[in-house]
């Protein structure tokens, strides 16, 4: 089973937290230093408010990117510490989110949407992936 890698999964998970950090911080330092002047005000407002939406994009896009494994048989999904292990049987759908080269995969048992990254830059082919060609033409005949 391949999982992509971590660099890739902890600087997409937490770059908007961060760059939303920046902004705050760019903001408070325009405060302390620049008080009175109606342009720093407005741009303290605009920094302020481009980090919270960062910041509110970040808590309800990112929190339900997580990292998955995918076999043959089972998909391995894992969520900080926990591994929790499902058959293809409990996959109800697995869609390829082509703009951020994202997938999205729902299972049975849940009602969100988890979305997570590839092992390797191989575009899907039907929502499937492609390097494993035997799997993928007995997915596609069951269909």
């Amino acid at each position: 089973m391949k999982e992509s890698s971590l660099i890739k999964f902890y600087f997409v998970r937490y770059f908007f937290m961060a760059f939303a950090l920046m902004q705050a911080v760019a903001a408070i330092i325009l405060l302390v230093q620049y008080e009175d002047t109606p342009k720093s005000r407005f741009a303290i407002f605009v920094l302020f408010s481009l980090a919270l939406i960062l910041l509110s994009v970040h808590m309800t896009v990112f929190t339900n990117i997580k990292r998955v494994a995918v076999g043959k048989k089972k998909i391995s999904v894992t969520h900080r510490t926990k591994v929790k292990h499902y058959a293809w049987d409990d996959v109800k759908e697995l869609k390829h989110v082509p703009f951020f080269n994202v997938y999205s995969l729902r299972l049975k048992k849940k009602k969100k949407q988890i979305y997570f990254f590839s092992s390797d830059n191989n575009e899907a082919l039907f929502g499937l992936f492609p390097n494993e060609p035997e799997f993928l033409s007995k997915k596609i005949s069951k269909v």
